[in-house]
Formats: structure tokens, sequence, C-alpha cells
């Protein structure tokens, strides 16, 4: 029945049998038998069938919860054995906006240094992405704001707070300044992240709260190319005071605090809502609250 389970969230997850089959490296035959078979199992319908999917049914939707809930145990159970017998091992996956990445490596690096078995993937992601990904199965853990936007039903520990900083190449913009306000980054022509990413709409919301309208020429979901046009001096941009620090290159680049407001955002680990949780995933939560920047009461 688990097989089946999987099956189902990939078809609930893909919303097309053959996405859904090529995904299970399984024939799409296979994967229409094996839903039959588990709707005949459950009694009920699952999917609404047409000339393609139509989407599940009512009660498809609640089996969905169910088998993400069963899968979820297992795949649990099954490492948990896994690591009782060999200690940890095998691939963990995690999902990261693209603030962050600067200082993920503070995580891996204690996490492997204390479990030389296990490989990490790292991929950059955008806060829904990750939101997602957790949900279904996609990675095992996520580094995302955890104040700003709905991040589901998860654990959640708080890292630190992202700080934003006014950069610049340009040695005539704003020298001297110890701070810019937001409101006098309108009409500068800059580099930013793409507005599906959070931190876009965390920058827009504060830019609007000082009362300027951001001039974004250029749009980027990749912090590298944000960091390369504003090295050219055409563009400034806003970033992310923890993103500063792996492209102030021979002080090329001049990162000014922005006040006026004086927001911050939390970012942290979300992971599957189970208990207990994988193992690997429990030891890397301990590693990210000994990395933790925030005390409880700053947290809540």
């Amino acid at each position: 029945m688990i097989d089946r389970l999987e099956m189902f969230m990939a078809l609930a997850r893909e919303r097309h049998f053959g996405r859904a089959a090529e995904s299970l490296n399984i024939s799409q035959p296979t994967l229409s038998s094996a839903i039959k078979q588990l709707e005949e199992q459950l009694g009920v319908r699952l999917v609404q069938r047409g000339a393609r999917f139509m989407g599940l049914t009512p009660e498809g939707e609640r089996a969905l919860e169910w088998a993400k809930r069963i899968v979820g145990d297992h795949r649990a159970m099954a490492a948990e054995m896994r690591a009782l017998r060999s200690g940890l091992t095998g691939k963990v996956r995690i999902a990261v906006i693209p603030t962050a990445l600067g200082m993920v490596q503070n995580l891996t690096a204690a996490f492997l240094a204390a479990h030389p078995d296990v490989t990490v993937s790292i991929v950059s992601r955008t806060s829904e992405e990750i939101r997602d990904a957790i949900a279904n199965f996609g990675a095992e853990l996520g580094i995302t704001y955890l104040d700003n936007e709905p991040v589901g039903e998860v654990t959640t520990v708080p890292l630190y707070r992202e700080r934003y900083r006014f950069v610049t190449a340009d040695p005539a913009l704003f020298a001297g300044r110890q701070s810019v306000a937001w409101a006098e980054t309108g009409g500068i022509p800059l580099c930013l992240l793409t507005p599906d990413m959070q931190n876009r709409r965390i920058v827009n919301q504060y830019m609007l709260i000082g009362g300027a309208t951001p001039l974004a020429p250029v749009e980027t979901n990749s912090v590298i190319v944000m960091a390369a046009h504003i090295l050219t001096g055409r563009w400034s941009g806003i970033m992310a005071e923890k993103m500063v620090g792996m492209f102030a290159h021979e002080g090329r680049m001049r990162a000014i605090p922005l006040v006026d407001p004086q927001g911050t955002q939390i970012v942290g680990a979300i992971a599957p809502k189970r208990e207990p949780h994988m193992p690997a995933v429990g030891a890397l939560l301990r590693h990210v609250r000994a990395l933790s920047e925030i005390g409880p009461k700053d947290g809540s």
C-alpha cells in the first residue's frame, strides 16, 4: 500500500499522469493501474478522470492528507532503523532562499563534521517553493522566512534576523553616509531580486512604507547576477546583510544600513511537523538551534 500511496502523492503533485509516471520512473499504465487498485482498496474514487487529469475528488483531497502522514511516518521509521543499524547515512536535501545562501555553509559544515557519512544537496528556491517542497517530500529541511508569509504546518527554528543594506559601487552615491533612509532609494536605478522572491516583496514593502517607488531596470533570481550588476556601478541594489559579505570584493562595493523604518525579518529552518523526526532531520535541527542568533523570547 505504501507504494500506491506514493504514486497517488506523485499524481497529486504533478497533476498529470504522464509527468507523475515519469517522476516515478514507471510507465503511465502502471501508475493508472496502481491508482485504480488504491481506489478499490479504499472503496472511494480519488481522482476525477476525463481525457486528462481533472483533479482530486473531495475524498481524494482527504486521502492525500492521510497519504502524506502515512508515507512520512513510514520513511521516518525506515530511516531510524537504518540509523540504528549503520549510523546516520544517506543524502539530505536542503532548500534555501537566495538571501540565506551565504550562511548555509555554517550549518552544513557543522552537520557534516558530526556526520561524515551523510551527503548534503543544497538548492536555491523561493519561499513558496520551499514550503511546497517540505509539504511534498521534496526536501528534508528548508531555510526561509518565518514571520512574513505563512510557512504551513511545520516545525520552525529561528536562526537570525535579516537586516537590509543599500549596496552600491558608485563612489559618489551617498558618499560618507552612515545610513540611508528607505525613502531615499526611490528613483535610483536598482538591480533587485524578482517579484516571486519573498525578499523582493519585503523590499517593496519597506520602500512603500518609506514613501519610495522601486526603480528596478534589472531583476534576477540570482544573487550572483545581482552582485555582478551592482559591481558595474550602473546599478545599485538592496541586499540582505548576510549576502553582502559574499560580494564585498576589495572594497569595490559599499553597504550602507537602511533606516526609517529599520526593519528586520526572521530567517530560520522549517521541517515537516512530525515526531519523531527522521534522524537526519532531527540532527540538522539540533545544529540549527546551536547556531541560532535568536533566543526563545526574541523568536516568538
